[in-house]
């Protein structure tokens, strides 16, 4: 039979609570990685306490629970790659003058920058004579159709006129295509259409989407050539990605769809987002598996290359025994325990094994069983009387 405890003298109250603070001050400094049961011949004896003392114990009953794993890592945020692009030259030749600045917001089809481009002059011209020989020759086709119905003409000469404006017709299409690939906007083609005379020379760099000018890579001057200068990048902020590492046992636990928060370390709310996709290849550097999380950004709080702390908790719902924080303490060679109402109503000091954090409880994998009274409250006043 376990002696009693003595009463806690009021007089000591301070000394006590200056214990308990070190105690967890220490449990709070300790690691939470999963450590090996501590060996039975090593358990300190049960403690027993008073009515009087056991009024500051309270216990939480072990069982079963349902849980949802959660990683915490950091990030690295970048533009969301389907709202962003690379903006090519469409033409050659130098540059004549920038129409926006670094950071601007631009529409799409907005002029970026205007070029002294043969290449802009040459395809108005060929679009202009291709659509005059097209006219022409459905002109033509169309004499010739009425001609053949009288018989006025022979069927060779009526195939050979349909074709020759099918070819021509073709040319002018193609030379169409040839203007709105460099970005010819719809004023000047109706221009030519209509047989106004246009401006040449002054080919325009436009902005394929909507967004911000993220990066300027051209100045007034430049000599650009067609399809590989790169002169700007224009990305839509408002949405962007945040490449989260992970390692180890967190490549089985995270998968397409989970919930995830992203905070800068600013002390702002934590911005929702989700996991996009999962890298299906380690890092050979840093061993690590990407997962790439889609976040809102409508305030462009996020600015690419931020590093940030990224927890994603899974969708998957798992089953394990969980204890809250405060009942785990650490023994002298740092092993984890925690402390189980006995039979006899003592408390008995029991080695667990510590599992992952979820939230303010940790899971544990050995240990407890269902049914089994743990400390949460108290136990830094059992480990003082024990160890006394």
């Amino acid at each position: 039979m376990n002696k009693p405890a003595p009463p806690f003298p009021a007089s000591t109250r301070h000394g006590v609570a200056f214990v308990l603070l070190l105690a967890t001050a220490a449990l709070g400094a300790c690691s939470s990685g999963t450590d090996a049961p501590e060996s039975a011949a090593t358990t300190p004896h049960n403690v027993s306490l008073t009515q009087a003392q056991q009024q500051g114990i309270h216990l939480y009953t072990v069982e079963p629970s349902s849980y949802q794993t959660v990683v915490n890592t950091s990030g690295v945020v970048d533009f969301d790659h389907n709202r962003s692009t690379d903006v090519l030259a469409p033409i050659s030749g130098p540059v004549a003058k920038l129409l926006v600045a670094l950071g601007q917001t631009v529409k799409q089809g907005e002029a970026l920058a205007l070029v002294d481009s043969p290449d802009f002059a040459a395809a108005i011209d060929t679009y202009r004579k291709n659509l005059a020989a097209a006219r022409a020759a459905d002109q033509i086709a169309a004499t010739d159709r009425d001609l053949y119905a009288h018989q006025a003409v022979s069927q060779r000469e009526y195939a050979q006129a349909q074709s020759d404006a099918a070819g021509a017709d073709s040319d002018r299409d193609a030379a169409l295509q040839a203007l709105v690939g460099l970005h010819v906007d719809a004023k000047t083609i109706a221009d030519i259409q209509a047989g106004r005379p246009v401006s040449g020379g002054a080919g325009v760099i436009r902005a394929p989407i909507a967004g911000t000018v993220v990066a300027k890579s051209i100045t007034p001057g430049q000599l650009l050539a067609a399809g590989s200068t790169d002169c700007f990048t224009i990305a839509d902020t408002s949405k962007m990605w945040v490449m989260a590492q992970l390692f180890d046992r967190e490549f089985g636990a995270v998968k397409v769809g989970d919930a995830a928060e992203v905070a800068t370390g600013d002390g702002g709310r934590p911005v929702a987002g989700k996991v996009g996709n999962v890298g299906a290849v380690i890092d050979p550097n840093t061993r690590s598996v990407t997962a790439r999380v889609a976040v809102d950004n409508p305030d462009g709080a996020l600015k690419q290359q931020m590093y940030v702390s990224v927890r994603i908790r899974s969708h998957d719902a798992r089953t394990g025994i969980l204890v809250p924080v405060s009942a785990v303490l650490r023994d002298d060679e740092n092993l984890p325990f925690v402390y189980v109402v006995a039979q006899d109503g003592s408390y008995a000091r029991t080695p667990v094994t510590l599992g992952e954090r979820i939230d303010d409880r940790y899971l544990i994998p050995q240990g407890l069983h269902a049914g089994d009274k743990v400390v949460v409250d108290g136990a830094i006043f059992l480990n003082f009387i024990q160890t006394q």
